[in-house]
C-alpha cells in the first residue's frame, strides 16, 4: 500500500451466542457512519475469551481478514476512553472493543459502538512513524530543493551570532560552565535560576521528562510534534492520545483531557497545525499532582508572545519548553531550555549526563536572550506574520486546498486530495514540503509548509498550481 493508505483494525466484543449477522451489521454501519471503507480493514481483534465465539470468528471470515486475540490482562493495561465496570467484570478488561482495537499501537478513530449483543471500535492498524521529521525530506537532496519542510528560519544564524559562537571556540579545552547562560535565561523570563534547566535542544527535554518523572497515565495532545510521545514510549510508558479535530480548527478543549492524566503534553503554537491555544485554556489543564508540559518552541515566532506561559509561576505543575534553534537557525548546535518548579528542574537535572550543553551552545543561549536579540526576534516574528499572510492569501486561490485552523506559527498545515502525489510533484519542481501523515490525528491528505519570504512563496504557489494540475490529470 502507498503512504496515503490507512489500514484499520476493528475491535469487537459480544455476548455469548452473538450472531455473525449482528457483528457484521454493526461493523459495517460503524465504518459507513465514519466514512471508512470496509476494504481498509486489516483485521478484527478481540479478547482471548471471545476468540472462539462463532459470531466473531464468522465475522472475520466474512470480511476476509484475520482475527487477532489478546489476553485480558494485556487489554486491561490499555487506556480507553469509555471504560465499563460491566465489561471489566465479564471479560477482565474495561472495554473489549476499544482496547482490542488499540492493541496494535494505532490510534482510535471511532470509539465504542453498540448493538443489542455486540460492540465494536475502530483504530488505525499501525502507529504513525513518530521518528519521521522534516529534515528527512531534504537530507539527501544535495541542496537542490527549496526547503519548506523544516521549520527553521531561513538564512540563519545572523553574522553577529556566528561571530559570538566562533569566539567561544578558544575555550573548548575547559569544561562547559552553564551558570552565566542559565542566569541570562532566568532573567529573560523574570525567574530565579533554580527554575531553569539548559538542555541540548528541546528534544533532550522530552527524553528527560519521560525518564526522570514517575508518571502513570501520560497523555499527549495531537496532532503535535511527535518526539514527546516517542520519548515516553521509549521509556516504557503507555501513552494515551487526545486527538484535536480539523472540524474544530484543531482548537484545544481542556475537557477532552482525562481527569486522571498525571502528565499532559501540548504544543503552543502547535506543530504542525500552527494553532495558538489561549493561555487560559492551557492553564485550565493544570491539576494538583499533574505535570503540564507546554512546548513553546515556536512561541518567539508569534509577535508579542500573547499566549505564552513561560515565566508564569502561578500554574501548578507547569513545565515550559523553549528552543533557540528555530528562530536563530541553530538546529545543528542543539540548545534549548526548561522552565519549571525547582523540584522538577532538580529531577530532570539529575537525569542529565555531566556537561550536557556545549560551550558554543551556552554562548549562543546567553546571546539569544539578550535585549538586542529579543528585539531582533520580535522584528522577525512580525515579518513572519506578514509573510504568512501572503502565503495564506495565495493558498486561498486554490479550490483544492484547505488550510487548517487559524495559523499563527511560522508554518501552515494544508489539506489536499492526493497529497502524496502533490508532494512528489513539488519535489520534481524543486520544492520540499513536509508530509502530514506521520502526525497522529492526520492522514495522507495533509502537508505542512514552512513560511518563507514573498519571492519564495510566489514561486511555490506557481509550482503548487502546476503540481495540482498534473495530479488531477493523472487521476
Amino acid at each position: 500500500m502507498g503512504e496515503n493508505a490507512t489500514q484499520l483494525v476493528v475491535g469487537v466484543g459480544g455476548r455469548a451466542g452473538v450472531s455473525v449477522a449482528e457483528v457484521c451489521a454493526l461493523v459495517e454501519e460503524t465504518l459507513r457512519g465514519a466514512g471508512l471503507a470496509a476494504g481498509a480493514v486489516k483485521a478484527l481483534a478481540t479478547v482471548e475469551s471471545k476468540a472462539c465465539e462463532a459470531g466473531i470468528t464468522g465475522a472475520a471470515e466474512r470480511f476476509g481478514v484475520p482475527l487477532f486475540s489478546y489476553p485480558a490482562e494485556e487489554l486491561a493495561g490499555i487506556a480507553v476512553p469509555h471504560p465499563s465496570d460491566t465489561a471489566r467484570q465479564a471479560a477482565g478488561t474495561p472495554s473489549v472493543a476499544e482496547a482490542a482495537a488499540l492493541a496494535t499501537g494505532g490510534e482510535l478513530l471511532v470509539p465504542k459502538r453498540r448493538s443489542v449483543a455486540a460492540t465494536c471500535a475502530v483504530a488505525t492498524a499501525q502507529a504513525h512513524d513518530l521518528r519521521h521529521h522534516g529534515d528527512a525530506e531534504v537530507r539527501d537532496d544535495g541542496g537542490s530543493l527549496v526547503d519548506l519542510a523544516v521549520n527553521v528560519r531561513a538564512h540563519m544564524p545572523p553574522e553577529w551570532l556566528k561571530q559570538r559562537i566562533a569566539a567561544s571556540l578558544g575555550g573548548l579545552s575547559a569544561y562547559p560552565d552553564g551558570r552565566a547562560a542559565r542566569a541570562a535565561v532566568a532573567a529573560r523570563h523574570g525567574l530565579p535560576a533554580g527554575r531553569v534547566l539548559l538542555t541540548a535542544g528541546a528534544a533532550e527535554a522530552f527524553v528527560l521528562l519521560a525518564r526522570a518523572l514517575d508518571v502513570r497515565r501520560p497523555v499527549v495532545v495531537h496532532p503535535q510534534f511527535t518526539e514527546p510521545e516517542a520519548a515516553l514510549r521509549d521509556a516504557g510508558h503507555r501513552v494515551e492520545r487526545v486527538l484535536l479535530r480539523p472540524e474544530d480548527g484543531f482548537r484545544l478543549d481542556p475537557a477532552a483531557v482525562p481527569e486522571e492524566a498525571d502528565l499532559v503534553v501540548v504544543g503552543n503554537p502547535t506543530n504542525p497545525t500552527s494553532v495558538l491555544h489561549p493561555a487560559a485554556a492551557l492553564a485550565a489543564l493544570a491539576r494538583p499532582g499533574r505535570i503540564l508540559v507546554v512546548d513553546e518552541a515556536f512561541m518567539d515566532a508569534v509577535p508579542g508572545e500573547p499566549e505564552a506561559l513561560a515565566g508564569r509561576t502561578d500554574v501548578p505543575g507547569l513545565v515550559v519548553l523553549r528552543s533557540l534553534t528555530k528562530t536563530w537557525g541553530l538546529a545543528g548546535l542543539r540548545i534549548g531550555y526548561v522552565l519549571a518548579e525547582p523540584e522538577v528542574v532538580a529531577q530532570l537535572e539529575a537525569a542529565q549526563p555531566l556537561w550536557p550543553v556545549s560551550t558554543p551552545a551556552l554562548v549562543a543561549a546567553e546571546a539569544c536572550v539578550a535585549p538586542a536579540a529579543l528585539a531582533e526576534a520580535e522584528a522577525a516574528a512580525r515579518q513572519i506574520e506578514a509573510d504568512r499572510e501572503h502565503l495564506l492569501a495565495g493558498l486561498a486561490e486554490f479550490e483544492e486546498v484547505t488550510v487548517a485552523g487559524t495559523a499563527r506559527g511560522p508554518f501552515v498545515l494544508i489539506r489536499v486530495a492526493a497529497a502524496a502525489q502533490v508532494r512528489m510533484r513539488l519535489r520534481t519542481l524543486g520544492f520540499a514540503v513536509r508530509r502530514g501523515d506521520t502526525f497522529p490525528g492526520l492522514d495522507g491528505d495533509w502537508l505542512r509548509l514552512a513560511v518563507r519570504d514573498r519571492s519564495t512563496t510566489g514561486r511555490l504557489l506557481q509550482a503548487l498550481d502546476h503540481a495540482l494540475t498534473l495530479t488531477a490529470a493523472a487521476r
